[in-house]
């Protein structure tokens, strides 16, 4: 491995380690679960994609076993499920009634909040 690389898979892991470290604090620090939700799954998508590019970049995408490309389908991954779980558990706090810390409010849509099926007439 010659120094660009090993420089660049260094930046790489230095990004990812900050960013999941900045997410970790603001699961700890940040007031109610759409805060930390909010922080964790941004810290994750960005903190561990720079770790699987790291990785792709080490590794090579053509490289005898495929680390490099299992980095690559790593990323993908994340991209597509983090944000949805995300939303997921924001909408099971919101149907449970868990309310916003401070004097933030759900925004006016000019529609009634969805029910919840336990509270539906059928």
């Amino acid at each position: 491995m010659n120094t660009i690389h090993a420089a660049l898979v260094t930046l790489f892991i230095a990004i990812g380690t900050f960013f999941l470290l900045v997410g970790t604090i603001g699961l700890i620090r940040l007031p109610d679960v759409y805060n930390r939700m909010h922080a964790t799954s941004k810290a994750t998508t960005l903190g561990a994609a720079s770790l699987f590019l790291a990785g792709t970049i080490y590794f090579a995408p053509s490289a005898p076993g495929g680390a490099g490309l299992t980095s690559l389908v790593g990323i993908v991954f994340l991209f597509m499920t983090a944000p949805t779980g995300a939303h997921v558990i924001s909408q099971a706090a919101e149907r449970m009634g868990i309310e916003f810390a401070g004097d933030a409010v759900w925004p006016d849509t000019g529609e009634s909040r969805p029910e919840s099926p336990d509270e539906s007439d059928e």
